[in-house]
């Protein structure tokens, strides 16, 4: 029995081409896709205020006491600012872009603005927060509160 079949005019429709389908080209086509978002990300790309960065930090917890350490090389302790919410440590600031008088032929180092923010995991002192720039290292010292710090209990005998 035979099948009808529908024709169609080849005039009133185009003709699509057969591709053939490569899976290297896509995987290329993926890899510079990521590193041109990544790029974006750390240039800060078609985002406003983009020049914002996080200067790197260390966090020490000791029993009575959080050590935040923030490096900011050439930073003036004019320009930065600490500040404790609840338990919201933000330190934030401006690395200021220094005169030359050659050509700058590669920069590797932050310049402008830049804003770090942790929520440390307790109840904070804000009375006794310190925070100390020495030699390009802002020392913060966020002490705990009584109800935040561990309390040794006395395990007596029963009797």
């Amino acid at each position: 029995m035979a099948v009808p079949v529908r024709r169609s005019d080849s005039s009133s429709q185009p003709r699509q081409r057969l591709e053939r389908w490569e899976p290297f080209r896509e995987l290329e086509q993926l890899q510079e896709a990521t590193a041109q978002l990544l790029e974006n990300a750390w240039s800060g790309a078609g985002i406003p205020d983009a020049r914002i960065w996080s200067p790197l930090v260390d966090i020490e917890e000791a029993d009575d006491v959080w050590v935040v350490e923030a490096e900011l090389p050439g930073v003036n302790r004019k320009d930065v600012s600490v500040e404790l919410r609840d338990s919201e440590l933000a330190i934030t600031g401006e690395i200021k872009e220094r005169e030359r008088k050659g050509i700058l032929r590669r920069r590797t180092r932050p310049t402008g603005r830049f804003d770090y923010r942790v929520t440390l995991p307790g109840t904070a002192d804000p009375e006794g927060v310190e925070a100390k720039l020495s030699d390009g290292l802002l020392t913060v010292r966020v002490p705990k509160s009584d109800r935040a710090r561990p309390r040794r209990i006395e395990v007596k005998n029963a009797g």
